[in-house]
């Protein structure tokens, strides 16, 4: 498995739910109780992070392997606190914890990449691949200063598909569609939502790392309770669903 590499990108001005792991990250970064999990649980399976302030979070195939990794942007909140305390900075890295599949994941800082370890005093972050290559980069929001758009530059064979729903009976904007893609004997779940993160909103086209998988089934569960499902769509490409119609659109990335 390839590392997944982050380098920092010069804008132009054209371009200004899944598993008890992501529960258990949510509930350490929020400090919400997580019921269900023991201590056992989180620290086995994932860790505790005490180092950093989080705050924008998400949960997003980087390396296209299948399984979902995390992101989150940290950054602290009295600038004064680094004057006195010099082990408690301003501004302070990102980081990724990689799924490594096995119920585990691997926290990494430098070895994600310059645009993960540079430190900045971070806010939201949105998830969406604006260069149209077949991987999810990350736009950052820093507080006193430009945001930061990061690339993603890892190199690796996994296929991936990108899922687009158009609602008629629903709204437009399918917000509160549920999209299950099944492939190699295993299942992602995501939903369209209006929100992700910290006052951040990603890409709605839906992203699904499928890993050596050429094709997936996918099943559309519209926000009006209707069912659509698919069989055998070929991966490495946007699909676009409109809702009673099926697939008006199916582009491949160059």
């Amino acid at each position: 498995m390839s590392a997944v590499v982050f380098a920092r990108h010069a804008m132009t001005p054209a371009e200004r739910l899944r598993d008890a792991g992501w529960v258990a990250f949510v509930g350490l970064i929020l400090g919400i109780p997580l019921v269900g999990l023991t201590t056992v649980d989180v620290g086995g399976r994932l860790g505790v992070e005490t180092r950093f302030v989080c705050w924008g979070t998400g949960m997003a195939d980087l390396d296209n392997d299948g399984w979902p990794d995390l992101f989150t942007v940290t950054g602290s909140v009295y600038p004064e606190m680094e004057r006195e305390v010099a082990d408690h900075p301003l501004r302070t890295p990102r980081f990724v914890y990689r799924n490594l599949g096995d119920g585990t994941f691997e926290e990494m800082i430098e070895e994600a990449g310059p645009g993960v370890a540079e430190a900045h005093c971070s806010r939201g972050c949105a998830f969406g691949d604006f260069d149209n290559d077949g991987d999810v980069d990350i736009l950052v929001v820093n507080l006193n200063e430009p945001p930061s758009l990061l690339r993603n530059e890892a190199k690796n064979p996994h296929h991936w598909l990108k899922v687009q729903l158009t609602g008629t009976k629903s709204n437009r904007s399918a917000i509160g569609a549920r999209v299950v893609v099944r492939y190699g004997g295993r299942r992602q779940v995501q939903e369209v939502l209006a929100q992700s993160s910290y006052v951040s909103v990603n890409d709605r086209r839906l992203h699904f790392g499928l890993g050596s998988a050429a094709s997936a089934g996918i099943e559309i569960r519209w926000p009006n309770g209707a069912v659509e499902s698919f069989a055998n769509v070929a991966a490495d490409r946007l699909v676009v669903f409109k809702e009673g119609a099926g697939i008006v659109r199916s582009m491949a990335f160059s």
